[in-house]
C-alpha cells in the first residue's frame, strides 16, 4: 500500500469513528428533546390542570362560608367564577390523559364534584343552612374535602410520572454522553496506534535510509536500509540504488 493510502486510511478511519460517534450522541439528544416535549405536554399540563382545581375548589369552599353567612351575592359570585376555573381545567386534565389509573381518577373527580356542586347550587341563605356551621362540616366540606383529595391524587399521580420520566431522561442523557466518552478515548487510542504504524513504517525507514546515505562509502555497490515494503520509500530505495549503480559503470 502507497504511504498516501496509509497516510489517508488512518484519517479516514478517525473521520468515520467521530462521525459514528457524533451520529448516535445526535439521535439520543434527539429522543431526549421528545421526551421533555412529552413531559411538558402530558404530566406537566396535567399537573397544572390540578393545581388550578385545587385553587378553584378552595374558592368555592370560601363561597360557600359566604353563602352560609348570608352573603349571597359575594358567595354566588366567587363560587361562579371559582365554578369556571374548575370545570375549564378538568376538562384540560379529561382530554391530557397519559397514565394508567388517570381516567378512573377523573371519573372519580367529576361525580364527586358533582355532588359538590349539587350541594351548593341549592338555596343556602334564608334557610336553615344559613350560620349552621355544623351542616357546612358535615355536609359541604365534607364533599369538598373528598373531591380535593382525588384532585390531589391525581396531581400526585403525574407528579410521580413525571419524576420516573425525569429519571429515565438523566439515563437518556448519560447514554448521550457515552458516544462521546467512546469516541474520545478511542480517538487517543487510535492517535497512539496512528503514531505508532506512522513511525514503524515511515519515520523509522526515512531515519535507516538517511543513515545508510550519511554512512556511505564510495566502494560501496548497494544501499540497504531494510526496506521492504512496497510503497514510495522502497522506489526511493530501489532509485538511490539504480543511481549509485549507472555513477559506478559511468566511471
Amino acid at each position: 500500500m502507497k504511504l498516501r493510502l496509509k497516510i489517508l486510511s488512518g484519517f479516514l478511519l478517525l473521520v468515520a469513528m467521530l462521525i459514528v460517534a457524533g451520529g448516535l450522541s445526535i439521535i439520543e439528544f434527539s429522543k431526549i428533546s421528545r421526551s421533555v416535549r412529552d413531559l411538558l405536554d402530558d404530566n406537566y399540563q396535567s399537573i397544572q390542570a390540578s393545581q388550578s382545581m385545587l385553587e378553584a375548589l378552595e374558592r368555592e369552599d370560601s363561597g360557600v362560608l359566604l353563602l352560609v353567612h348570608g352573603n349571597w351575592n359575594q358567595g354566588r359570585n366567587t363560587i361562579a367564577r371559582a365554578d369556571s376555573v374548575f370545570q375549564s381545567n378538568l376538562r384540560k386534565a379529561r382530554h391530557n390523559i397519559t397514565e394508567t389509573n388517570e381516567r378512573p381518577l377523573i371519573d372519580s373527580i367529576i361525580k364527586q364534584y358533582g355532588r359538590f356542586n349539587r350541594i351548593w347550587e341549592k338555596p343556602i341563605a334564608g334557610t336553615f343552612k344559613e350560620e349552621n356551621l355544623t351542616w357546612y362540616y358535615q355536609t359541604s366540606h365534607q364533599a369538598f374535602s373528598t373531591v380535593k383529595h382525588s384532585v390531589n391524587q391525581l396531581m400526585s399521580l403525574n407528579q410521580k410520572s413525571m419524576y420516573q420520566e425525569a429519571t429515565d431522561l438523566r439515563e437518556k442523557a448519560k447514554r448521550a454522553i457515552m458516544p462521546g466518552i467512546v469516541a474520545i478515548l478511542s480517538a487517543f487510542i487510535f492517535s497512539f496506534l496512528f503514531n505508532f504504524f506512522i513511525n514503524h513504517y515511515l519515520i523509522s525507514p526515512l531515519e535507516r535510509l538517511i543513515g545508510q546515505l550519511e554512512n556511505f562509502r564510495p566502494d560501496s555497490l548497494r544501499l540497504e536500509a531494510g526496506i521492504k515494503t512496497r510503497d514510495e520509500l522502497k522506489r526511493l530505495q530501489d532509485a538511490i540504488n539504480d543511481l549509485i549503480s549507472r555513477i559506478k559503470f559511468s566511471k
